[in-house]
């Protein structure tokens, strides 16, 4: 089939890549000229493991290409909207501005029958706001919402654990015709529902919401766990033993960050403001709020640790990313915490695997190195902020060979902790006696 991809950034650069891997003909269409160059290349502007080896894969096979011309769409049968959806400056809304432009980029080479299906993260009521514009056109929309993991975004495309179709009230063309782009998955047996535009939105939304909250329940036990002696990592074991609960996504630490969760709450709580129904989202202003305290308390930590006062102190700061297998800083608690402890006074210095240029641009002040040895060497403490594996399998006693203070601040509850304090350390950590 021939597809067109609208927006080549993360989601849309891995959506063309892998729908090419399938065997469809795909062109992915960026306004920005660099982007498209480094795709065309096989070098995406961002890190995700094995996206390089995928474009270069695809792209020898002819099946995937590039392109700035939005006309170069004309003749797809499918077109995915795949533009980004930020938070507007001063507001909790979210930005439409890319997927609106997006839309009206794409109405002059749509054709009669041509399917436009949504894959950005949008308020609940825009896929019918677009729906009338593309049917005059004599196109139709459905909406299928992505749920990818940074990290494992290729085969959470591959091989997704569901697939939501929303489709207009009486289209009974749009859900066949992406069964035939997505048959690979489907005939191992991935469930697929077909549901309404609303739904469709809100499944991505509400999915994201419900994540933000089992995060911060367990952020938010973990600070009444700090003042009653308790053990948040064991509670969580506890609990997570409830089949109704689960133990997935209750690791208490310095909480959620990246592109999505943050401003995906945010913008929830907005539309749900403006329909109306704010009580019902109410929680997650907590929700929120319980989040950006753990950065807060790291930060408190590392003052408490070091006898009250960071100024002047070198402090090693272990991962910079919101998350390991990326090189994603957007809303990265680990970058604000070293950003806050930079701002105290303290000499940071800072490392991570990837996301040393993409900190760089926003906290250009901190210093950066590329060896996790040198970052270590001399400091009197050491603060993991980001569980990336090389940290986690970091051996204690050589550790203690390179630094002036035996201090380990575990942000992430990610280290053997008895392993740590075996080898003479200090270990704090939230949530933890």
């Amino acid at each position: 089939m021939r597809i067109s991809v609208i927006g080549c950034g993360y989601l849309g650069a891995v959506h063309a890549a892998s729908m090419a891997k399938l065997g469809h003909e795909v062109v992915g269409i960026d306004v920005d000229e660099t982007k498209i160059e480094l795709l065309a290349a096989g070098r995406p502007p961002f890190f995700e493991p094995g996206l390089p080896e995928l474009l270069t894969e695809a792209g020898a096979t002819g099946r995937l290409r590039f392109s700035t011309d939005a006309g170069e769409a004309a003749g797809a049968k499918v077109h995915f909207i795949a533009v980004g959806t930020p938070q507007k400056p001063g507001s909790y809304a979210a930005d439409l501005t890319y997927v609106d432009a997006a839309v009206d980029g794409l109405l002059p080479h749509l054709r009669p029958g041509d399917l436009v299906v949504g894959k950005s993260t949008v308020p609940v009521g825009t896929a019918a706001r677009l729906a009338e514009r593309i049917e005059a056109a004599g196109a139709r929309l459905a909406w299928n919402p992505e749920f990818l993991r940074e990290g494992f975004a290729i085969m959470d495309t591959l091989t997704p654990d569901r697939f939501v179709y929303g489709v207009t009230d009486g289209d009974e063309t749009a859900a066949p015709l992406l069964d035939e782009v997505y048959a690979e998955a489907l005939s191992a047996g991935t469930p697929r529902i077909v549901t309404d535009l609303a739904t469709a939105e809100l499944v991505k939304v509400a999915a994201n919401a419900f994540l933000a909250t089992k995060i911060s329940f367990i952020n938010a036990m973990a600070e009444v766990a700090e003042v009653t002696g308790a053990d948040v990592t064991q509670l969580a074991d506890a609990i997570g033993h409830d089949a109704r609960i689960g133990r997935r996504f209750l690791n208490s630490g310095l909480g959620f960050g990246g592109g999505c969760l943050p401003k995906d709450i945010r913008g929830f709580m907005a539309r749900a403001e403006e329909l109306g129904v704010d009580q019902a989202l109410k929680f997650l202003s907590d929700v929120d709020s319980i989040n950006l305290r753990r950065r807060a308390r790291m930060v408190d930590l590392a003052v408490e640790v070091l006898d009250g006062n960071v100024e002047g102190k070198r402090i090693a700061v272990l991962g910079l990313a919101f998350k390991p297998d990326s090189d994603d800083v957007r809303e990265s608690p680990a970058l604000d915490v070293a950003a806050r402890l930079s701002e105290l006074g303290a000499d940071v210095v800072a490392t991570d695997p990837e996301a040393i240029e993409t900190s760089r641009k926003k906290h250009p002040e901190l210093v950066y190195v590329q060896d996790t040895e040198e970052a270590l060497r001399g400091a009197d403490a050491v603060v993991v902020l980001t569980e990336w594996k090389q940290y986690r399998q970091l051996d204690p006693s050589h550790v203690k060979t390179l630094v002036s203070g035996a201090h380990v601040l575990d942000g992430r509850n990610c280290l053997d902790r008895e392993a740590w304090r075996a080898a003479g350390w200090h270990y704090r950590a939230l949530g933890r006696p």
